[in-house]
């Protein structure tokens, strides 16, 4: 131990003043105990060597605990008013050096933010320069794709002037403007409807449907080869149209309870029908790759052909008519689709996209008619914007061949069906929020939504109606001895007719005889 003369010359290196419980660190520095404790607190160091140092590194110091007397400079006012004076200069100068340390802080946050804010700009920039490379790339993929379908689409054989035509519109935008501005203006026109549009007063409940039972079976098709693919309702006329693995169209009238006509022209199955809303016109698309448009002249109820298209080189899978009520889509398993000119027969547009690894397997155009939905028979689900012909969605998911695929009125959904699923997409987000599954090895042939998207029929191993808002089963009906082929409702869903491969068209509403 150090002599007490030695122990009272100590001082504590922190404080300058005569430690009451001195301790002396490895590096032989006197401190005062709680002191240095607490810097090692704070730290973990030694505050004079920087050194890394515990309170097990401390080692205590025997002093003399007799009470020291104060200072010869604190037993007199002078020497008290000196040492305030110091303590008052200590004090001044260590918030002097805070206040310069502050000063530092700011500087340094101000330059930091204003790397932040030139950070910023410099992503901003890139980004629009991204996007303007994106737009770029995207007009020359375009621009591409024209040059890869414009050359099949001059290939067939036509009439001079049908082929001017043709070369007049497979341009790379591939509409001319006035039929973009009409399908605009039309698709605007039927938004605006669409928000204020509520469902009929007349619209079939919940219960009358589930109250539905079979009024009617008929056999309209020949019995070889048997089966009814596909049946379209009129919207306004007492009619029905079916057509058939026997390669014909079947025009039924309810009323009369007979076959009002029989349209003879396709040479192989007929995939899908639809009646136009307003004019006396019929829609037919087929197996052997063509797709027709029947009217009548004199016998309104004998059909020939006004146009038929065959551009195709392979089944044409589905058709649809536009919302303008002048054009028709046709799509392929050729991997094209085309939009012709009801008038005039002329095809404006015929699309071959090189991302199509398979052929198309159904179509239809959205309400608004200014996106075209498609299927096909590689378990994709894709969008195309009519005004540019380009591929802006796809949807993944299934498994096997989308056999149907149809919009809700809404125009807010889109169910697709394949194998024993139906999907529900939504296309504001682009998800898939609801899917329906029946039994395993069943095949979905239809979905349709009616007019006012509140229901939701399913045709395939028999036929069932939901509702869109619970998705509860309204009602099955098993009436078929076959698998339904096709389903389509009638005006608020007053009735429902299906069809099957058992050659029968059923109709199905509530018996008011009874």
């Amino acid at each position: 131990s150090f002599p007490p003369h030695q122990a009272l010359a100590m001082f504590c290196a922190i404080s300058g003043q005569t430690p009451e419980d001195p301790v002396v660190s490895k590096q032989g520095h006197v401190f005062e105990r709680r002191l240095i404790e607490k810097a090692l607190q704070d730290t973990g160091r030694c505050p004079l060597t920087d050194e890394p140092m515990t309170v097990e590194d401390l080692i205590s110091l025997k002093t003399d605990t007799t009470v020291r007397p104060r200072p010869t400079t604190a037993t007199s006012v002078p020497g008290l008013l000196a040492i305030f004076q110091n303590e008052w200069d200590a004090l001044m100068l260590e918030t002097f050096t805070l206040k310069q340390q502050l000063e530092a802080a700011r500087q340094e946050l101000s330059h930091t933010l204003y790397q932040h804010d030139a950070a910023c700009r410099v992503i901003a920039r890139l980004l629009k320069e991204r996007d303007a490379a994106r737009a770029a790339l995207g007009d020359v993929q375009a621009n591409m794709a024209a040059a890869v379908k414009g050359a099949p689409v001059s290939a067939p054989e036509a009439a001079p002037a049908e082929t001017e035509d043709s070369m007049e519109v497979d341009k790379p935008r591939g509409l001319s403007n006035e039929v973009v501005k009409k399908m605009q203006a039309t698709s605007q026109g039927l938004s605006k409807l669409r928000k204020k549009r509520q469902p009929s007063h007349d619209l079939a409940t919940s219960e009358a449907i589930g109250a539905y039972e079979c009024l009617e079976s008929h056999t309209p098709h020949a019995a070889s080869p048997a089966g009814i693919t596909c049946v379209a309702v009129h919207p306004t006329q007492p009619k029905l149209l079916t057509g058939g693995n026997d390669h014909n169209l079947i025009v039924f009238d309810r009323s009369s309870g007979t076959v009002a006509s029989k349209i003879v022209g396709h040479s192989k199955k007929v995939n899908q029908v639809l009646f136009h809303p307003t004019e006396d016109l019929i829609f037919s698309c087929s197996a052997d790759k063509t797709g027709r448009v029947w009217g009548t002249r004199d016998d309104k109820n004998k059909y020939t052909p006004l146009h038929t298209v065959e551009r195709h080189t392979g089944d044409v899978t589905g058709i649809s008519l536009h919302a303008t009520g002048d054009y028709f889509v046709l799509v392929s398993q050729d991997k094209t689709w085309s939009l012709t000119d009801i008038e005039s027969g002329t095809t404006l547009c015929h699309i071959m996209d090189p991302a199509v690894s398979d052929g198309f397997s159904c179509g239809t155009f959205h309400p608004d008619g200014l996106i075209l939905g498609t299927g096909t028979f590689d378990s994709l689900v894709r969008i195309w914007d009519l005004k540019s012909q380009g591929n802006v969605a796809s949807f993944e998911g299934h498994t096997g061949t989308i056999n149907s695929i149809t919009f809700s009125e809404n125009g807010y959904y889109l169910a697709t069906a394949a194998e024993n699923f139906v999907k529900l997409w939504d296309l504001r987000k682009l998800t898939n929020f609801r899917s329906i599954t029946l039994d395993e090895g069943s095949a979905i042939k239809s979905v349709v939504f009616d007019y006012s998207g509140v229901y939701l029929a399913i045709a395939g191993p028999d036929v069932r109606v939901y509702h869109t808002k619970t998705w509860d089963v309204v009602k099955t009906f098993t009436d078929h001895t076959a698998a339904a082929t096709g389903v389509a409702f009638g005006p608020n869903a007053s009735f429902i007719a299906s069809t099957s491969s058992d050659r029968a068209l059923k109709v199905y509403g509530l018996n008011t005889g009874s």
